[in-house]
Parts: C-alpha cells; structure tokens; sequence
C-alpha cells in the first residue's frame, strides 16, 4: 500500500488565538480567539488603566488553537 501525500496533510485549525491592543496606549492587552479566514478584529471595551471604553485592535497572532 503506497501513502500519498493527501493521506498526511494535517488539517488546518479554524479559529487563531490573537492578542488584542487598547488603542489607549496604556499598553493593556487581552487575548482572544477569532476564525482564521475572517478579517482583523477590532472591539471596543473597558479598558482598567484609563478607567473607560476603548477601542481595542487586533496586534498579533498568537497561535492557532
């Protein structure tokens, strides 16, 4: 029985851990899981250091999950 490379490609993951910036420039960060084909984040949320809602962007990936 011959292996053919279709029977040890690996899967790819749907969904990437990506770590997330305030746009604040407090430098507070959080990580979040988003789908690997959709397009960069961007959420607006509290942010502790200036006490209020902030945009937060996606800055890098992390890994995939």
């Amino acid at each position: 029985m011959f292996l053919t490379t279709a029977n040890l490609a690996k899967a790819k993951s749907k969904t990437i851990l990506v770590q997330m910036m305030s746009a604040a420039g407090t430098g507070f960060f959080f990580n979040t899981k988003r789908g690997r084909l959709k397009d960069k984040m961007v959420i607006r949320k509290h942010d502790p250091f200036v006490n209020k809602h902030v945009l937060f962007f996606e800055k890098r990936k992390i890994r995939s999950i």
